[in-house]
């Protein structure tokens, strides 16, 4: 490296003043050590240093080199530790073949688990179809007795056992002269031309009717049990009808006091899907 030189008064330079110049320190290391270190930014730091530029490359070069030289040697003592590795490592042959047969034991034990496992997941999910196809059963049977209740309730209220007897009978209890009091005048009359049902009677056994055969449907109707009962459920459509059919003809005979009613009737038929049942009362009425 470059020195700095001073003259004397003179103008002549004395050796023995040589070793007194003031040289630049050395570039600290941990400079070159900072995060995103950037060459030209930090060489424009440099600019107070009182040094050539020939001499800062001279600088650089020498680091560089002490580099090359610090990492050669390190990659020479990694594989001096490399090479001697092997050796190291004699003796152990049992301590390894001991790990190895651990490792193959415990290899077993994980696949005797996962094999236990694997038969309880089977096991499981066979329980659980079990479980579904009982729940569905259970559902099944409860709408099957639900069908029969409620058939069973409509035949008490239509009389069907005794098919003699009239929906509108005084000695039905389920549907007392009490209930007739909630409807309207035209509803309620029980003599005249008009006489019968009420309307709202009517609605609700037309209403459980079609609840009673939307349940059959939804039970299965391929099911022996709603077949065995469509016989049942066929008589008390029929005997809702006939009912029916009994109260349009009296209403349609009854003048202009009965024309609420009467429309209030043709709405029932159509609610139970029997408009072709009133349109034959009303042409048999007419051929008259």
């Amino acid at each position: 490296m470059s020195k700095f030189y001073f003259g004397t008064a003179s103008g002549s330079i004395s050796s023995d003043d040589e070793d007194n110049l003031p040289y630049p320190e050395a570039l600290p290391r941990s400079d070159f050590l900072i995060p995103n270190f950037d060459a030209p930014t930090y060489l424009s730091t440099l600019s107070n240093r009182h040094q050539t530029l020939e001499d800062l490359r001279t600088d650089l070069r020498e680091r560089s080199q002490a580099l090359s030289k610090e990492l050669l040697d390190l990659v020479n003592t990694n594989y001096e530790q490399f090479l001697s590795l092997g050796s190291d490592l004699l003796g152990g042959e049992e301590k390894v073949e001991d790990v190895r047969v651990g490792l193959l034991g415990f290899k077993r034990g994980v696949e005797e688990v996962k094999g236990r496992v694997g038969e309880r997941r089977v096991e499981v999910e066979g329980l659980l179809k079990e479980k579904r196809g009982v729940s569905g059963e259970i559902a099944a049977g409860r709408r099957l007795l639900e069908v029969d209740a409620r058939l069973e309730e409509l035949e008490e209220r239509l009389m069907v056992s005794s098919l003699g007897r009239a929906v509108g009978d005084d000695d039905d209890d389920s549907w007392s002269e009490s209930e007739d009091e909630e409807d309207d005048d035209e509803e309620n009359l029980t003599s005249g031309p008009v006489a019968g049902t009420s309307i709202k009677k009517f609605q609700r056994l037309v209403s459980d009717c079609l609840h009673v055969e939307r349940l059959a449907v939804k039970a299965g109707e391929d099911h022996p049990f709603i077949r065995s009962q469509q016989s049942r459920m066929l008589r008390v459509r029929n005997t809702i009808l006939l009912d029916l059919n009994t109260s349009l003809k009296q209403t349609a005979t009854g003048g202009e006091e009965a024309k609420s009613r009467l429309i209030k009737l043709l709405g029932i038929y159509r609610a139970f899907d029997a408009n072709d049942e009133a349109i034959k009362v009303l042409k048999d009425l007419k051929s008259r």
